[in-house]
């Protein structure tokens, strides 16, 4: 989108060149603005916001930040060297607090922004529902998304679910050939390609388990799962990036720890003040 923009940006009335230039300075700004806000901005009618959006080829405001935000996420890595180049550091590597957080937080919204717009209700209601009816969950990861799994299985053990999450590979490769029917697994992988996660998924599959997997869409991991909650974030290895992904995996193991705890309904709340009443008083006893 941010090349779009470039592009057609000398082609366009000077007034919709205004926005181009504000969309192109201020990407992170533009997708939490209304149009309304955007106009007002950049001193333009809420009209020409419309007829800029539809130079770019999109059918309205919202696609247009729909677009840009995917484009922020995927296309706009957070990088030392881009901050240089953009003349953000003070010299000696440095980066104003301002500035990192600005981007830092750009980024990560326009990720959840990119995850939400693409999710879709029914493989939520599924996942859900087939964690909500299972007699035993167990949460796989390696890596960065082994602590994301581990963070999800807390959420869980807290409905009072039997619950357990493995990060080391040979544990959970041989867990997953205990599992039967009724059962289910919560794989997480930012790639959906690795190997230790493949093998132990294709354990729980064939020992007649289900899985669901938080993974990207068209991977390994998703095909071989029973309902996937894809997240299709480029995973950043490098020191100055921030790991978008497993905020992105956060939130939708958020996502299906609520919506299991709906579905169980009164009984869960009397469950969980029983669980407070009994902490507090354990604290006060210390």
């Amino acid at each position: 989108m941010l090349a779009r923009i470039a592009a057609v940006r000398d082609q366009i009335r000077p007034s919709e060149r205004k926005l181009a230039d504000y969309a192109m300075a201020h990407p992170g700004d533009v997708i939490n603005l209304s149009m309304a806000e955007l106009a007002e901005r950049t001193g333009v009618s809420e009209p020409t916001v419309a007829r800029f959006c539809s130079a770019l080829g999109c059918r309205g405001f919202r696609e247009f930040k729909i677009k840009l935000a995917q484009d922020i996420a995927g296309g706009m890595p957070f990088l030392h060297q881009d901050l240089s180049s953009a003349g953000e550091t003070d010299g000696e590597g440095g980066v104003p607090g301002a500035v990192l957080a600005g981007k830092l937080f750009d980024r990560t919204i326009a990720t959840l922004m990119q995850v939400r717009n693409n999710l879709p209700a029914e493989a939520v209601d599924r996942a859900a529902d087939i964690l909500a009816a299972s007699r035993r969950i167990e949460f796989y990861g390696s890596g960065n998304s082994g602590t994301v799994a581990q963070d999800i299985q807390r959420k869980f053990f807290r409905l009072g679910m039997p619950t357990v999450a493995y990060c080391d590979s040979h544990v959970y490769f041989a867990s997953a050939l205990t599992l039967a029917k009724g059962d289910a697994v919560v794989a997480v992988s930012s790639t959906g390609r690795t190997r230790d996660i493949l093998d132990a998924v294709q354990n729980a599959r064939k020992a007649g388990a289900d899985v669901v997997a938080l993974t990207r869409s068209g991977s390994p991991l998703a095909d071989m799962a029973t309902v996937s909650l894809v997240a299709d974030v480029a995973a950043d290895f490098d020191i100055h990036s921030p790991m978008t992904v497993r905020i992105a995996h956060l939130v939708l193991g958020d996502i299906l720890s609520i919506a299991v705890a709906l579905r169980m309904g009164d009984t869960l709340q009397e469950r969980l003040k029983r669980h407070d009443r009994a902490v507090d008083a354990h604290d006060t006893e210390r």
